[in-house]
């Protein structure tokens, strides 16, 4: 049994939390919505306990390792960093796995500050949505030390079920910033595909068969339609509800830009699935599953 302070619990970061309290582990959790602490502090009864507590601070306090599900990269780094974050709190060789989806250039500065503290940590940032979150599936995307990972394996395999080594610090966040940018093109793809085909009198469900059988094929046509009836249980047949919400597939896609400029790669086809999800933002739809960018495509 391992004592874990969990920093952030929301649609991610609290099924990771009690995934990690079936396991047996103690879990110390923080988060500014007082429902998700009452939703933790009410799973105790899975393990040794859910324990809420009243700030970040506090649930470190005897922490063997500290894992955050943080919105974005400033929230990340306030969290750490400066002199009253939690780098300075936090006793040597104490673990730390930061999974927040983050700027790759912010992962290698928090992870500066641990190494400078004797502090372990790792950016592992994770795909499979609030469904691998819950079913404990997740796929894990590591950066940071060979060493480090074998220390956190038993922990992340209790959330996920791949982990993946990218490289050094920084670079999970690198490959998650990558696998989304590839995300949003292919749903893009089939959105306007399917939107084309219906358009020309062609069913959707048919047309999608046939491209699934086809070149065409790919993850979105073939695990999240976003075309709505076409598949159960995916967003698109939902309203567009739950997933993974349009306004953060654009911050990734930001994410991804920023880390193209910083090294002058060109990416035309992510800074076109940018600007296009900034539209259904603009539309009022950020809150929406990010495959409702299949509105974009269809006619009033």
């Amino acid at each position: 049994m391992t004592s874990i302070a969990f920093i952030g619990l929301g649609n991610m970061g609290l099924p990771m939390a009690l995934n990690l309290l079936k396991a047996g582990h103690t879990v110390r959790g923080f988060d500014l919505v007082a429902t998700s602490l009452q939703q933790l502090s009410a799973a105790g009864g899975l393990a040794a306990g859910g324990l809420a507590a009243n700030s970040a601070a506090e649930a470190i306090q005897g922490a063997e390792v500290v894992i955050s599900m943080l919105p974005a990269s400033q929230h990340v780094e306030g969290l750490y960093l400066g002199d009253g974050g939690l780098l300075s709190q936090l006793p040597a060789n104490t673990l730390v796995l930061e999974c927040s989806t983050i700027a790759p250039d912010s992962a290698r500065k928090v992870h500066s500050a641990a190494h400078e503290r004797g502090i372990t940590m790792l950016d592992a940032p994770v795909s499979g949505g609030t469904a691998g979150a819950a079913g404990g599936t997740l796929t894990f995307m590591v950066g940071g030390s060979v060493e480090a990972l074998k220390q956190a394996r038993p922990i992340l395999e209790c959330m996920g079920k791949n982990i993946y080594h990218a490289g050094p610090d920084g670079a999970g966040q690198v490959a998650k910033v990558c696998n989304n940018q590839l995300l949003a093109v292919h749903m893009l793809g089939t959105a306007e595909a399917l939107a084309l085909g219906v358009a020309n009198g062609l069913d959707a469900g048919v047309l999608s068969e046939i491209m699934r059988q086809s070149s065409g094929g790919n993850w979105s046509l073939e695990k999240y339609n976003p075309w709505p009836g076409v598949m159960d249980n995916v967003p698109a047949s939902k309203g567009y509800s739950g997933g993974f919400m349009a306004e953060l597939m654009s911050k990734d896609l930001g994410l991804a830009q920023q880390a193209a400029q910083s090294v002058a790669a060109s990416t035309p086809m992510g800074s076109l699935a940018l600007a296009l999800y900034r539209q259904l933002l603009l539309q009022g739809k950020g809150k929406l599953d990010f495959s409702a960018v299949q509105q974009l495509f269809t006619r009033p």
